[in-house]
């Protein structure tokens, strides 16, 4: 089918989802971004801090099984406000995280439980609501994109709205330490909390579903719904496929597994970074606003460059899945520069922070395939799903690395040497793209879709 004249609304579908996932990201980064002015404020150990963020991770993880069957149930256009609701409203009750812990800590000294840090407590309590309201993010997207983009577009459409997680990544270190230096750590929370209300108003005006949308020309939905493997059938969307029944497909398990491994390294990379630029540079506050904004930065090439790169191989007559796991290796080479980081780090501050950046970008470009590669081969119906069991996957994936990393930094801080547990945690980073990439193509080799669900 032509590509010309087809209309271009698909786009204006693909800017909302941007917008959205650079609020998501602005409202997980603030935490990370304040974790040296709370350290100091409530008397936190690393261990403390890998608490708090593992809690948004766990609950987020666990509720990725159950945001992608939700958006399945409720439709993209629902579930994609309710769960941006319930983020923004959790991203606000860090303000009052104090307040939460108090309540909290009173309710476990009735059941006998005490000694636990009410900071702690309710910084963990605000994290969980975080984490369940912005597990709906990626399994509603990446389920708006499959209905509104061909195959052959859709890693490039994941590609530019997963940049919205760069941006967030961007805006969050230019604009949140000087919030709280102008009207403190609780204002912070609460005006980056607010700003995903006002995206509500254009989601509700401007998405509907193709087959409905009428600003969507003809020839644009034809265009769309387009696929010269498989001939598109209208389908009920809402018809219930068990997970037992998704997990009973290598697929699933490639696209899991492909997740476990890889997500807790953009975890450890969000929420340990400025704490590592304290630790290593001595730099705090306002000082790290130009490092993390130039290194996320540079992962705006790799996203939007990643969704791209597969198209050069289908281009040259390769599979969606085929070329996107051809693309997929070659990326995953590019975060063994991370090895460098520490080696060469005594030389000037720029070198892991460009070093990490290469590898940080690396990692959005690997993120906008590996996410499409279940809308290569699933149908629409349970493409949420599938998103979600993965996902949850790369939740608990990023526990892992948050808990491993707190208790390594401790017990290296202990011996006067915390920067050898930030070179091991480099190290894991940087080999871990080859070793999912080597499982994912063993589990699925060539590229095969599912039709019997």
């Amino acid at each position: 089918m032509s590509e010309q004249k087809v209309g271009n609304y698909r786009w204006t579908i693909c800017a909302l989802l941007f917008f959205a996932t650079t609020v998501n990201y602005l409202d997980r980064q603030v935490l990370s971004l304040l974790h040296t002015r709370l350290e100091a404020e409530f008397n936190w150990t690393n261990s403390d801090y890998a608490n708090i963020t593992s809690a948004f991770q766990l609950v987020y993880a666990i509720s990725m099984l159950f945001a992608g069957r939700i958006v399945d149930r409720l439709g993209t256009k629902w579930g994609y406000a309710l769960a941006l609701i319930i983020w923004c409203l959790g991203a606000i009750l860090h303000a009052k995280a104090i307040f939460l812990g108090e309540g909290l800590s009173s309710l476990l000294a009735i059941l006998g439980i005490t000694g636990i840090s009410v900071s702690v407590l309710g910084f963990i309590c605000a994290r969980a609501v975080l984490g369940f309201g912005e597990s709906g993010n990626f399994p509603a997207a990446i389920k708006a994109t499959a209905e509104y983009f061909p195959k052959k577009e859709r890693s490039l459409a994941t590609g530019i709205f997963n940049s919205g997680a760069n941006v967030g990544a961007i805006l969050a270190p230019l604009t949140v330490p000087w919030i709280a230096e102008k009207w403190g750590w609780e204002s912070a929370f609460m005006i980056i909390g607010a700003i995903g209300f006002l995206w509500l108003f254009f989601w509700f005006i401007f998405y509907e579903k193709p087959e409905k949308q009428k600003r969507l020309a003809q020839a644009e939905l034809e265009y769309i719904q387009y696929d010269p493997d498989e001939q598109i059938v209208v389908t009920d969307e809402t018809e219930k496929v068990s997970w037992f029944k998704l997990l009973g497909y290598k697929q699933t398990w490639a696209f899991t597994f492909g997740k476990f491994m890889t997500d807790g390294v953009w975890w450890f990379f969000l929420f340990w970074l400025p704490s590592y630029l304290k630790v290593q540079y001595g730099m705090d506050n306002t000082a790290i606003m130009v490092p993390l904004a130039v290194l996320y930065s540079m992962t705006m090439i790799g996203s939007i460059g990643g969704g791209w790169f597969p198209m050069y191989f289908m281009k040259k007559g390769y599979t969606p899945y085929d070329g996107r796991m051809k693309a997929m290796f070659i990326i995953a080479l590019f975060p063994l520069v991370v090895l460098l980081a520490q080696p060469l780090g005594h030389i000037s501050v720029w070198i892991p922070v460009i070093l990490i950046g290469i590898g940080a970008s690396a990692h959005q470009a690997w993120s906008a395939n590996i996410f499409t590669t279940v809308s290569d081969m699933f149908p629409k119906k349970c493409i949420g799903s599938v998103i979600g069991i993965g996902s949850m996957a790369g939740g608990l994936g990023g526990v892992f690395m948050s808990k491993l990393g707190g208790g390594l930094f401790d017990y290296y801080k202990s011996l006067g040497h915390i920067q050898t547990g930030y070179t091991i945690m480099f190290t894991i980073c940087a080999l871990t793209y080859v070793v999912a990439w080597t499982v994912m193509k063993f589990l699925v080799p060539k590229y095969k879709v599912i039709t019997d669900l």
